[in-house]
């Protein structure tokens, strides 16, 4: 049986059926996600997109269970390598920060200001189990960041969060979930705050990351851009519930529902060529950032 086989054989790393999350407010009882069902498998990529206040980061912090457990009320199933971690509320400790592993959407509040990336990434490495001892959980700090692109770890490690890059920000919090040398990574707006020429260098940096482990992404994005460059999956959520799901290229290609298309419409297009720009016209951003575009983060 070849690699392939075996991976469609292998159970799934996530399985949600019927995940129902509502919300304790001043106003009353909010369903936040309502019935959501999907599957992720080793070595795939689903995504969840859908507008802001849709619930599809309410999913992720609910499977995650990372919901203020006085204010949200879940119910259904979540397996989580085939451990039910609803219906036994302490075995998300048995995988949450081992077998999966959260990538937030801010590093800048995800990171503390006060603490070098060296020490917070140790930190991350000490909870995973996988090293002892200071001076190996440092030299494993360093081969994260190396693993993430970063260059001269040594140096990089002694810093504070304000003296990097939103994008090496980014790549920081990616090292600290593959810490733990997870199964599932959970990757909630990893790209939101960063400018189109470091999403692509994201992007590219987690498919190279599934390429190599086999590991499988749960992408939470109101970006339908982003979503088409990277899923094998797409649901589509409106108001809690799931309005379309399918493979990747026919949620783009032929969408069913009008909500869908309107997101697709919300994807900024490049006009007409035109080969006799006004004189003295240097080229937009948006043109170079496009130029410089990996075409690796591009998946098939």
């Amino acid at each position: 049986m070849n690699a392939q086989h075996e991976a469609a054989a292998a159970p799934p790393l996530l399985e949600v059926e019927d995940l129902v999350v509502e919300l304790m407010t001043d106003n009353g009882i909010v369903r936040a996600v309502d019935g959501a069902t999907f599957r992720v498998g080793r070595g795939e990529t689903v995504t969840i997109i859908g507008e802001s206040g849709s619930g599809k980061s309410t999913t992720a912090m609910g499977i995650l269970q990372l919901l203020p457990k006085d204010l949200a009320v879940l119910s259904g199933t979540v397996r989580v390598t085939g451990l039910d971690v609803l219906r036994n509320r302490k075995a998300i400790n048995k995988v949450r920060g081992r077998k999966v592993a959260l990538i937030p959407q801010d590093p800048m509040t995800a990171l503390s200001p006060v603490l070098s990336i060296g020490s917070q990434l140790v930190e991350a490495i000490r909870i995973s189990g996988h090293t002892t001892g200071r001076a190996q959980a440092a030299d494993r700090a360093a081969e994260l960041l190396a693993s993430v692109h970063i260059p001269d770890p040594p140096s990089q490690l002694k810093k504070y969060p304000h003296q990097l890059s939103g994008g090496m920000l980014q790549r920081v919090l990616i090292a600290m979930a593959l810490a733990s040398e997870p199964e599932l990574l959970v990757a909630d707006e990893p790209t939101s705050a960063l400018d189109v020429t470091v999403q692509a260098g994201i992007l590219d940096l987690l498919m190279e990351i599934q390429e190599q482990r086999g590991t499988g992404i749960l992408m939470i994005t109101h970006d339908i851009g982003v979503a088409r460059l990277v899923s094998d999956t797409i649901h589509v959520m409106k108001n809690g519930r799931f309005v379309e799901s399918g493979p990747a290229a026919t949620i783009v290609d032929t969408p069913r529902e009008d909500y869908t298309r309107k997101l697709l419409g919300a994807i900024p297009q490049l006009g007409p060529w035109d080969e006799s720009p006004t004189e003295g016209a240097g080229p937009t951003e948006l043109d170079t950032a496009v130029d410089h575009l990996p075409q690796e983060a591009h998946r098939d």
